[in-house]
């Protein structure tokens, strides 16, 4: 594949979070066609439900309608399921993130959670291909009821996968741990050295959010990094084009 390929995703899209992306993405539209990836948030921490916010919604209907794509990313981004009892678990729920909404849950709750997304999608008007999950942890249970959607993909830091298989495809990420300077600084060091490492990978991942967007410092890298990466050529495209066009399209034809 000799086109290198590029995403830009927006994590934990929600109207509260729209103030911290708004000047980023006046920054990028101004860049030409740029395809956009939103990870949308039905009801982000239980208080800022999608359709109370008609104005919010209509944004997003705009965006459609540019090219970008909406990808539904969790319920309400919130782990609020029993307390952890076993050392992983704490890990994973309590240090590694607080968000983890799907890692706990059992299969009929995350089928549950994962409907109601999939219904205001359908009430929208919105296409809708993919689920990506809150901190990208997904739980024996919800990887059940994932692959029972008929949607088709979802994602870690590192990869793709196709559903209902979960057939994995290297698509490498960035992300930042923006929340201190320190994190801040590091996350640039460590940022770099994967670019060096997957400089010629066919697609990379720029995966964004609302806290990188409150510090200049995190802001400027990553509207620095895409303007870099496109000068050097790769193609700006949404998840679900960039697999209609090299993975699933020619499994079809095949």
């Amino acid at each position: 594949m000799a086109e290198r390929s590029l995403m830009l995703v927006l994590h934990d899209v929600a109207p509260e979070t729209w103030p911290d992306y708004q000047h980023f993405v006046e920054a990028v539209d101004a860049l030409g066609h740029v395809p956009i990836c939103w990870l949308v948030v039905p009801n982000f921490h239980r208080r800022n439900r999608l359709e109370e916010h008609p104005e919010f919604c209509r944004l997003l209907d705009s965006r459609l309608a540019r090219g970008d794509e909406l990808v539904l990313h969790g319920c309400n981004h919130a782990d609020e399921a029993p307390a952890p009892r076993s050392p992983r678990d704490w890990f994973m729920r309590r240090v590694f993130t607080h968000e983890g909404e799907f890692y706990p849950l059992d299969q009929a709750e995350s089928a549950r959670r994962l409907q109601q997304g999939i219904e205001l999608f359908a009430r929208q008007q919105w296409p809708l291909h993919g689920f990506v999950a809150p901190a990208w942890l997904l739980g024996p249970g919800a990887r059940c009821a994932l692959a029972t959607t008929g949607l088709t993909y979802t994602s870690d830091p590192r990869h793709l996968f196709l559903l209902p298989d979960y057939t994995a495809i290297d698509a490498p990420g960035l992300v930042w741990s923006a929340r201190s300077a320190w994190r801040r600084g590091m996350s640039r060091l460590v940022s770099e050295q994967m670019l060096n490492r997957h400089r010629q990978a066919p697609v990379l991942r720029l995966g964004l959010h609302p806290v990188d967007m409150r510090h200049g410092f995190s802001r400027r890298y990553w509207l620095n990094l895409l303007i870099r990466l496109l000068e050097e050529g790769r193609q700006p495209v949404t998840k679900i084009d960039w697999l209609n066009r090299h993975v699933l399209a020619p499994s079809a034809a095949a």
